[in-house]
């Protein structure tokens, strides 16, 4: 009897990873569908060499957080334009330095209060941005930026950085969207 038992829940455990498996392919596909421009551009690539949080690089968070605000807004059923979700998501952090380097970290350069306006300057220089993107990328870090998000990508994309970014200093999350912008 207690086979039978543990081999049901084993098949529901193998189920459920499975069907989290195919969800997070979805979402990737959506991603290089959405912005395979964005992912192939060499200053994207370059984002690889810069670490983010702990030891996630720049474009691994980027990616991180576009899955993360598409799953934000599919379980909370958020109407949204996810074309745009996702690209003002890997684009938000476009600053393209290593922000721990010395000329970065020092008191006047405050990296968390001017990278949104650095990443927006650098990614309107190398792509045609719509309104929603410049507003995700520019408002990413409120309340840093006093004024808060006006639109719903952007309130969603804030929220999936943030989650993003604890998950990375705790070291829960570590590179695993690598493979989507190999």
């Amino acid at each position: 009897m207690r086979e039978r038992e543990y081999s049901a829940q084993g098949g529901g455990h193998s189920r459920r990873k499975k069907k989290a498996y195919e969800n997070r392919e979805r979402l990737r596909r959506e991603i290089r569908g959405a912005a395979g421009d964005i992912l192939a551009s060499s200053n994207f690539r370059r984002t690889r060499r810069y670490i983010q949080h702990g030891d996630m690089t720049v474009s691994g968070h980027c990616l991180d957080v576009a899955e993360y605000s598409l799953r934000i807004s599919e379980s909370l059923h958020i109407p949204c334009s996810r074309r745009e979700l996702i690209r003002g998501a890997l684009l938000h952090d476009y600053f393209l330095y290593d922000w721990h380097d010395r000329e970065h970290r020092s008191p006047a350069r405050l990296h968390g209060f001017y990278h949104p306006g650095i990443a927006l300057r650098n990614a309107s220089r190398e792509y045609p941005l719509t309104e929603r993107e410049k507003e995700i990328i520019r408002k990413h870090m409120w309340p840093l930026t006093v004024v808060p998000p006006t639109c719903r990508e952007a309130w969603i994309v804030t929220c999936a950085d943030k989650y993003c970014s604890l998950m990375e200093v705790l070291r829960f999350h570590r590179g695993q969207s690598a493979a989507l912008s190999g």
